[in-house]
């Protein structure tokens, strides 16, 4: 147990550093990190990193070294060429703690019209105590809270006792392949804790994720000459509806995991593409959907019931029945995770939120998905998602309420000295 002296000089240290914090988060914001475009943001948090003390490992991610590990994604789009992860490692002098991982991603997902934001979405923006930006919330903010948890203990007068490593990867939102790189780099420790904005609630379960594209094919031919209504842009609605029942028949069979959660299991049909003139009959179309899964389902068995169920609708067509869609596997092929009952660690991260939120630690069950499954399911380590409370994410006007961010940046840092345990920095 941290004393109470120890405690408040602790959370007195967020605050004085607070101001740099919120810097450091502008600067993220304002890069565009888009996937594919991460390498600038991966360079400032190394360099901040640095600045830190600690010790930097930045690596190219390589599909080669991955696509062996049961948890690699497939990836269909971009290259890896200026794919970077990023850990700091601090080594305390006398091992005394357990080992802790800190992990965020700057990774953000597209910014949609920039003519719908109020601010633009590169350009932070403070109104009413909130960052408005792209990645503010989801999730530059927990980056940032991660460090400046950290940073309060040196400046308070100690250092984690145990090793602790701060992780930056990419890829969080359509393979997670940036944290795999992690593990398979050989970083490990007794716990996880990503600070994801979660409205300063431990999340203790959440879905898998499986990502699929659909694309469907004909000969062309001029609008005026059709010889019959057949559309392939048409024909992909009845596809779509028969993945609509598969939906709605997972959602009534729940698990034990999601039993008090109301629809959990989401399909979003996200993307849509098809045709090139106007005057032709569409030759192509193509649709992405993203599927949620339970956490106790095997993903390559929901694969099979998904692939199945596209097949089956094409086959009542007798156009689609001669030219079956085409079924692509790319992005998330991600089981879900279940967080162990009853942890030290999870109790370790309680108990410093009800000393800096002077309320029970509340939790709930996510139906999105997070890194956290890697630790757990690969390295059978427990791993926490848990921070500041953000709004608009993936959307329009993102932000995140820096007063939440201060708090949650005391609780990791409390969390920190409680489960690393402290010595003196000299």
């Amino acid at each position: 147990m941290i004393p109470s002296a120890i405690q408040t000089q602790i959370a007195h240290a967020v605050d004085r550093l607070f101001d740099r914090q919120v810097g450091l988060l502008r600067e993220l914001v304002s890069i565009p990190s888009l996937r594919g475009q991460e390498a600038p943001c991966q360079d400032l948090v190394a360099a901040t990193l640095r600045q830190m003390d600690y010790e930097v490992d930045q690596w190219q991610l390589n599909v080669a070294d991955l696509q062996h590990h049961p948890g690699f994604s497939p990836v269909m789009y971009t290259s890896y060429e200026r794919a970077y992860s990023v850990v700091g490692t601090h080594r305390p002098r006398r091992q005394q703690g357990r080992s802790l991982i800190l992990q965020g991603h700057v990774d953000t997902v597209p910014t949609g019209p920039v003519e719908q934001w109020t601010s633009p979405p590169f350009a932070p923006t403070i109104r009413a105590g909130w960052m408005y930006g792209r990645a503010a919330g989801d999730m530059k903010s927990g980056l940032t809270a991660n460090l400046f948890a950290v940073e309060a203990l040196k400046l308070a007068g100690y250092q984690p006792a145990a090793p602790l490593y701060q992780q930056s990867v990419i890829e969080e939102e359509c393979t997670g392949n940036g944290a795999l790189s992690t593990l398979v780099r050989g970083y490990q420790a007794d716990a996880v804790l990503i600070s994801e904005p979660h409205r300063e609630q431990l999340m203790t379960a959440q879905v898998g994720v499986i990502w699929v594209q659909v694309e469907v094919n004909v000969v062309p031919v001029h609008a005026g000459y059709a010889s019959s209504t057949f559309n392939v842009i048409e024909a992909c609605f009845p596809l779509m509806q028969a993945l609509r029942t598969l939906e709605s028949q997972w959602n009534a069979a729940k698990t034990p995991s999601f039993a008090d959660v109301d629809y959990p299991v989401k399909f979003v049909v996200s993307k849509i593409q098809g045709g090139e003139w106007t005057s032709s009959v569409p030759a192509r179309c193509s649709f992405d959907v993203r599927i949620g899964i339970y956490p106790e389902w095997d993903v390559a068995e929901c694969q099979r019931e998904i692939a199945a169920t596209i097949l089956q609708a094409a086959a009542q067509d007798p156009v689609l029945a001669a030219n079956p869609p085409t079924i692509r596997w790319h992005g998330f092929l991600s089981p879900g995770y279940l967080l162990p009952e009853n942890t030290e660690v999870a109790a370790a991260l309680a108990h410093a939120h009800e000393l800096v939120c002077q309320s029970p630690l509340a939790h709930h069950k996510g139906t999105a998905l997070t890194d956290s499954r890697f630790y757990g399911l690969y390295q059978n380590t427990p791993a926490l998602v848990y921070g500041a409370t953000a709004k608009n994410i993936h959307s329009f006007d993102e932000a995140v309420n820096l007063e939440s961010l201060r708090r949650v940046t005391k609780v990791i840092a409390l969390f920190v000295a409680e489960w690393c345990g402290l010595e003196e920095r000299i």
